[in-house]
């Protein structure tokens, strides 16, 4: 039996409470290993209730609503109900009964004060815990220390017995892991299990950031040797079924200090009238088979992490940084978009072809809008064979974004800023980054792709 089949029974009028055995038995399930297996999935995802009788039910029908909680500097919490439609439940400090931010937990509903009143509500059950281990500052005393959480919202801090605090000192940040929840008045109670430094050391910012959010710095051995058994070049029978681009001109337009270049440009004239525009972007799937170790490990992190002065990929580097990145001069497989337009920019036709393609120029923003803009001498010479391509590039990215624009987009051109560090890491500056022609270009023409 499947979990909506269910649920959909329990929400019927008709429906009462039933034992687990009454529940096999009413519905005539066969298979009754899975069916229990089921029964407690839903509950401890809070989608049904035990009760004290033994009986499952829903919590809707019981004053009972399950969701995470969202903890407040102040003391007190939201509930937010995972039931659709369900405003948020006020919990006051001393009704969280252990519960902290982000745990996902029972509430049970408090008779209502008055019409239009905010839900209040009481936590009664804890379902899953969501901070076994937290971020924070260490404050020593003599015979025990408290770590004071980073994040605000945990809005306790945890005690830490003298034999827990390993080689911690005054002011470090540290991770802590919670040996004991908080009961009543009672405070929880941790044990520090790795000093990342003094909080206001370069770096340890950014680290307690990786800590606090459970960022994966390593890969497991076993991936890393999957990426290792895979080619550094294009291997010849690789290329068979693709159309080979290697000589059409290829460019890439990304950040100063990007590394992962996972899309390239090409653009040509056709006649008088028309353009033939290629986005290239980078065949990852042909090496990182579906169900494969890679494909697991990109899965469980999900994206890229880009932080201050790190960058935490998805995949090893070897394909991140190596033969699944575009990089110049180096044959690359590629899943290429073929779109021939007219001069005002209206695609005529498309096609979607696996390729292999060869970029001739690794572009930066700060470069290309110097040429487009400044036409700066240096650059307009350096790249002097590129800049019927680049004028093209540029032309057809105006045209694009007022044709979006008339068709009603919404423009959200909001300015970015970029820290800068010192060779000590600290910041030395903020810099703010407008978006500039380079930069539209590749929005413009990844809109138009995936169109």
């Amino acid at each position: 039996m499947e979990r909506e089949e269910l649920l959909e029974i329990m929400r019927q009028s008709t429906y009462k409470p039933l034992t687990a055995q009454e529940l096999v038995e009413e519905l005539q399930i066969e298979d009754i290993a899975t069916f229990l297996s089921l029964l407690r999935e839903l509950e401890m995802e809070g989608e049904v209730i035990l009760t004290r009788k033994h009986k499952y039910g829903l919590p809707e029908r019981m004053g009972l609503v399950s969701g995470r909680i969202q903890g407040h500097m102040k003391g007190f919490a939201f509930l937010l109900p995972s039931q659709p439609g369900h405003p948020d439940v006020y919990i006051a400090q001393e009704e969280l009964n252990g519960a902290l931010h982000n745990d996902r937990v029972v509430v049970r509903l408090h008779p209502p004060k008055g019409r239009g009143q905010r839900p209040e509500g009481e936590v009664i059950r804890i379902l899953k815990r969501a901070n076994e281990t937290i971020v924070g500052t260490f404050d020593r005393g003599k015979k025990y220390g408290f770590v004071v959480p980073d994040d605000s919202r945990l809005a306790t801090d945890i005690f830490v017995a003298a034999e827990d605090a390993g080689n911690a000192r005054h002011g470090d940040k540290v991770v802590v892991a919670i040996t004991r929840w908080p009961e009543g008045r009672r405070n929880p109670e941790g044990r520090i299990i790795e000093v990342l430094g003094q909080a206001n050391k370069p770096g340890v910012d950014v680290l307690s950031i990786v800590r606090k959010y459970g960022l994966p710095e390593e890969f497991p051995g076993e991936v890393l040797a999957e990426a290792a058994s895979l080619p550094e070049t294009v291997l010849q029978e690789e290329r068979e079924g693709r159309a080979d681009l290697t000589r059409v001109k290829t460019v890439t337009i990304d950040g100063a200090d990007a590394k992962d270049l996972d899309d390239a440009i090409s653009i040509e004239a056709i006649g008088e009238e028309g353009l033939r525009l290629m986005v290239h972007i980078a065949d990852v799937s042909h090496y990182v088979k579906e169900g494969s170790l890679l494909d697991q490990e990109a899965f469980n992190r999900g994206t890229s992490v880009y932080l201050v002065d790190r960058v935490i990929p998805m995949l090893p580097p070897k394909l991140s940084n190596g033969i699944c990145s575009l990089n110049a001069g180096e044959e690359r497989l590629a899943m290429t978009v073929i779109m021939e337009l007219n001069r005002e920019g209206k695609v005529n036709s498309y096609e979607i072809t696996p390729s292999v393609i060869k970029v001739d120029r690794r572009m930066t923003y700060d470069d290309l809008r110097s040429i487009l803009e400044d036409e700066t001498p240096e650059l307009t010479e350096k790249y002097r064979d590129f800049l019927p391509e680049f004028k093209m590039m540029a032309d057809l990215a105006k045209k694009l974004y007022r044709r979006r624009l008339k068709r009603g987009a919404v423009d959200c051109n909001f300015p970015e800023f970029k820290v800068i560090l010192d060779e000590q890491g600290k910041p030395a500056a903020i810099e703010k980054r407008s978006r500039t022609i380079a930069e539209s270009i590749i929005e413009e023409f990844m809109l138009l792709t995936n169109e």
